[in-house]
């Protein structure tokens, strides 16, 4: 029972709403990738929120982004579920192209044992091999005649 004389509010005061940010799913997934959180990758793909051939407003696709980040488990688990080693980003490099650029060898490795073209051209022209570091040693060797 409120005191004689006190004020009491008859109604409690609101706190404001609380403002939450909701980014697409594909923006989501695109941190989620170049963070290299592969669980967070396997609960995306298994729940079917994002295709994994979609191109982000980067102009890439996951498989490139994983690339970049030179991350190899990434790489691995998106063509698992389907990422294409064939795919072009907005400038027709391939996953192959960036870890070449890059300097990412056992990327390089792993995408031409999943069937990566070495004859694939971007927009320039330019082959994969064609962007190696000639200082990257490993990854010259791996394109030598003979070794592809």
């Amino acid at each position: 029972m409120p005191y004689p004389g006190r004020y009491t509010p008859t109604r409690r005061a609101q706190a404001p709403a609380k403002r939450t940010v909701h980014f697409p799913n594909d923006i989501v997934f695109q941190d989620i990738v170049r963070r290299g959180d592969l669980e967070q990758i396997g609960r995306f793909m298994r729940a079917r929120k994002v295709r994994v051939d979609t191109l982000f407003h980067s102009g890439m696709a996951a498989l490139h982004e994983a690339v970049l980040t030179g991350n190899l488990d990434a790489v691995k688990l998106l063509i698992k579920y389907g990422a294409d080693v064939h795919q072009r980003d907005e400038d027709g490099w391939t996953p192959l192209h960036m870890a070449c650029s890059d300097g990412y060898p056992a990327i390089a490795r792993y995408l031409l044992a999943m069937g990566a073209s070495t004859e694939a051209e971007n927009e320039n022209g330019e082959k994969p091999a064609d962007l190696i570091d000639p200082e990257c040693q490993e990854l010259a060797k791996l394109f030598e005649t003979g070794c592809v």
